[in-house]
């Protein structure tokens, strides 16, 4: 039996699909609503209209954790390690990378997501001659280091983000990941993590991104300490950067994982609460063309069934996952794999670069000042 449609909640996603801006009590009231269709139909009409043709996208990709070592505490990740703890930190070799690298290159890939902890200790020339090497020997896409490790990196060579961000730019850095964002309300943040950065700051690295010239991805980490006038805070915050400079080229939001070895123990949200919030922040977020499917935190059929409620992309291949995993989730998708649910779907499957350019090829804009 399908559930009726509430007036307003009607009047809402009516006014949304025909162009009106939501508000965030809109979306508010949205987030109370249980009805699932509708939001879907709604958020997959919007979706048409950024994206008419069947097409779905994804990008070959390797996500690489250069260390685990972390200066931060987060009570939902079982993935670092403090610096003194010889038996579970490392930092990888540059060879080990350049392996992980190669692995990807054969596959046919030309992106690597590259990320780590808040390393107490490496230098910044330490980050440099990583990038260097390995856009001169791969001449790959370098998508690398989330605002928390910009962040960090500027508050421990005591620069400017602005100025750190110019000289890994200058290295070979092109774009940044959203990662790190989980909640972007302060209240929040302190209460999930101790010593990593606050929302102002978060926003101030992909702001001082768009400065020099680059472009990054905007995420949102849900259903944990946050309460849903907190998730429409995010999306707000989020799309006013958006208006501001344009800097996100997709949004991707995903469920808390939860651990019995993890300090943050809550009820794990389900599929339901997944697709509800994607498709709301597809309606929300007006300003960003592509939504991806979270399959790593989903699995495969929700990540199918994700492409109804707003999704125009699939993410990547990964090849290798090591946060979230941590946690105990464990999906893998390969590239023949992602291609068969997108065209079970009834879509036509595409492989992307990180600007969403009509080849998979890397590309560096032209630098702005």
């Amino acid at each position: 039996m399908q559930m009726p449609v509430l007036p307003n909640v009607e009047t809402i996603l009516e006014d949304t699909v025909a162009g009106k801006r939501l508000s965030d009590s809109d979306a508010f009231e949205l987030f109370e609503s249980s009805n699932l269709t509708a939001l879907a139909a709604a958020a997959h009409a919007v979706r048409m209209q950024k994206h008419p043709d069947p097409v779905v996208t994804y990008i070959y990709e390797r996500n690489i954790n250069y260390s685990n070592i972390c200066a931060a505490d987060c009570d939902f990740c079982g993935f670092y390690a403090k610096a003194w703890d010889a038996e579970k930190s490392y930092v990888l070799e540059q060879d080990q990378i350049d392996q992980k690298v190669q692995e990807l290159v054969d596959a046919g890939g030309h992106q690597i997501l590259l990320q780590g902890g808040l390393h107490p200790k490496l230098p910044l020339e330490w980050y440099e001659e990583m990038l260097r090497h390995l856009k001169t020997k791969f001449g790959i896409h370098l998508h690398a280091f989330s605002p928390p490790e910009i962040t960090w990196l500027a508050k421990i060579n005591k620069m400017p983000v602005r100025q750190l961000l110019e000289r890994l730019r200058a290295a070979g850095l092109d774009s940044i990941p959203g990662g790190g964002g989980e909640i972007l309300v302060d209240s929040v943040r302190t209460a999930i993590t101790k010593n990593k950065c606050l929302t102002d700051e978060w926003l101030g690295v992909m702001r001082a991104a768009s400065e020099i010239g680059m472009r990054g991805t905007a995420t949102m980490m849900f259903g944990h300490a946050e309460t849903l006038a907190d998730r429409v805070e995010h999306l707000h915050r989020i799309r006013d950067l958006q208006d501001e400079t344009g800097v996100f080229t997709a949004f991707i939001n995903w469920t808390y994982q939860k651990s019995p070895d993890l300090p943050l123990q809550c009820a794990t949200v389900d599929s339901h609460e997944y697709l509800k919030t994607t498709a709301i922040a597809r309606l929300y977020l007006d300003n960003i063309d592509n939504i991806q499917s979270s399959w790593v935190t989903q699995g495969g059929k929700v990540g199918q069934v994700s492409l109804f409620y707003g999704c125009n992309d699939m993410g990547s291949t990964m090849m290798e996952e090591n946060v979230v995993s941590a946690a105990g989730t464990v999906f893998a998708l390969d590239g023949p794999e992602i291609e068969r649910l997108i065209t079970d779907a009834g879509f036509q499957p595409r492989r992307r670069n990180f600007y969403y350019d009509e080849t998979d090829h890397p590309r560096r804009p032209t630098l702005t000042t």
